[in-house]
Order: structure tokens, then C-alpha cells, then sequence
């Protein structure tokens, strides 16, 4: 084999590579390597869409009750079962009518384009208040729920409804665990 022709042919090899390299790391990026959701980032842009396209959409926010007491009375690794546990509720309840996101720290969001393809808010509220087994015991979760649905708000953007969805979760906050807005 001519020695030109590998030569010339390992640039190209080199980026093609280097390129792979590069789209794997900003997938990863865009995805939470625990519970495998979208991040913020990841989820922003696919959610702005849905909000523009979908006039039904709902935006739902997610804030674990109490976790910092699981993490603190169970260890680490009980508090990283109930973020994946949670995580997989909140894509079962989507389905294939939205995506979910972790925020950061014990906050999710979604959006649903068909909201009543859904089994319904109260539905995902129950899924996510069941407890997770955890080294043979059954550890207490519970979520306080906010939702905001498009046609509600006088400008359809993401950034508003995640403020109404905001307000309404800390709303159920404030009304005691186990509640939804």
C-alpha cells in the first residue's frame, strides 16, 4: 500500500474520531448520568418547541419532599435510588406525549403536548408519592407537584409557564406534602 495514501488518510480518520469524541460528550452533557433525563439544557430547547407547536401543553414541575432526609438518614445511594425512581414515574407518566428533566438537586420538569393522553396530574402525584425499596426497606417519598397549562398564560413561553408551574409547586409546598397545584 502506498505510504502517501495512508498518510493522507489519517487526518481524516483523526477528526472523524475526534468528531465522534465530541457529539458523545455533548450528548452526555445534555443528559443527567443518573437518571438519564435531559438536563436542563437538553430539555430547554425540545420543551420551547413542544410550548410553541402544542396549544394543550402542560409544564409540570417536580420537587422532592424532605429528600435531604433520606440522604441524610439512609446514605447517599438511598438518595440516588429515589432520584432514578422518580425519574423513571415521571417518563412512564409522559410517555410518548413529552419529555422530561432533572433540574438539579431533587427538581424535574416536563411537558406534555397532549396532556389528556396522560394518565392525568393526580395519577402522577400518586405514582410519585409510592414509596422506594432501598436495602430491603421501604423508604417514604413524597412530591409537591405544580403545573402550568399554555392556554392559562397570556404569552406562551417556557419561561413563564415554568414560573406559574414554580408558584403553583411551592403553592402545594406550602399546603403540606402530598399535594399538587
Amino acid at each position: 500500500m502506498d505510504t502517501h495514501v495512508i498518510a493522507a488518510g489519517l487526518p481524516a480518520l483523526g477528526w472523524a474520531l475526534h468528531g465522534g469524541m465530541l457529539w458523545r460528550r455533548l450528548a452526555t452533557a445534555r443528559r443527567d448520568p443518573l437518571t438519564g433525563l435531559h438536563t436542563r439544557a437538553g430539555w430547554t430547547t425540545r420543551a420551547e418547541h413542544l410550548m410553541a407547536k402544542h396549544p394543550g401543553a402542560v409544564v409540570v414541575l417536580v420537587d422532592l419532599d424532605d429528600f435531604k432526609a433520606i440522604n441524610d438518614t439512609h446514605g447517599h445511594a438511598a438518595g440516588d435510588m429515589v432520584l432514578a425512581a422518580t425519574a423513571r414515574r415521571l417518563i412512564a407518566w409522559c410517555g410518548r406525549h413529552g419529555i422530561a428533566a432533572r433540574l438539579g438537586g431533587d427538581e424535574f420538569a416536563a411537558i406534555v403536548a397532549h396532556p389528556a393522553r396522560t394518565p392525568g396530574l393526580q395519577a402522577l402525584r400518586i405514582s410519585l408519592d409510592q414509596p422506594v425499596t432501598h436495602h430491603g426497606l421501604a423508604l417514604a417519598v413524597s412530591a409537591s407537584v405544580g403545573h402550568c397549562h399554555r392556554g392559562d398564560l397570556p404569552a406562551a413561553t417556557l419561561t413563564d409557564a415554568l414560573s406559574a408551574a414554580d408558584s403553583a409547586m411551592y403553592a402545594a409546598k406550602g399546603h403540606g406534602r402530598r399535594n399538587t397545584r
